[in-house]
């Protein structure tokens, strides 16, 4: 059962807005986009990436409530492509989009799994070194 004074909360109301908005932005067709045939018969369905916050905040001051009210809330909605699902004469194959790194920090995540491979091959050859 719901209480009736949260119905009343001007938070509520910043937050219920906040949040159609942000369902505005993010459907169905944003994640798996609308098909694009081309003349030669090819039909592309774009893949993407959706990631959203939200965050909201407010308070009453004083004795009686929604007379002073202070608050704020707020949203970002960020849409990263990821792939292609490609369909020609019956065939469907998935065709990546490489995004490139945004940042150092995205390249050296990137990098990772190579710098550990040349880490450990290093050392094995160290190893084998001080065996003989």
């Amino acid at each position: 059962m719901e209480n009736k004074m949260e119905n009343k909360n001007p938070l509520s109301d910043m937050m219920r807005t906040t949040m159609e908005k942000v369902r505005e932005m993010v459907d169905t067709n944003t994640i798996v986009g609308q098909p694009i045939t081309t003349p030669d018969g090819v039909t592309l369905i774009p893949i993407s990436k959706v990631s959203f916050g939200f965050g909201s905040g407010g308070g009453d001051y004083g004795k009686a409530p929604k007379e002073n009210f202070g608050g704020g809330a707020g949203a970002g909605v960020k849409i990263d492509p990821v792939a292609f699902l490609v369909i020609k004469d019956g065939t469907t194959r998935v065709l990546p989009v490489a995004v490139p790194p945004a940042s150092t920090v995205d390249r050296i995540v990137d990098m990772a799994p190579d710098i550990m491979d040349k880490v450990e091959k290093f050392f094995d050859k160290k190893e084998a070194k001080e065996t003989l």
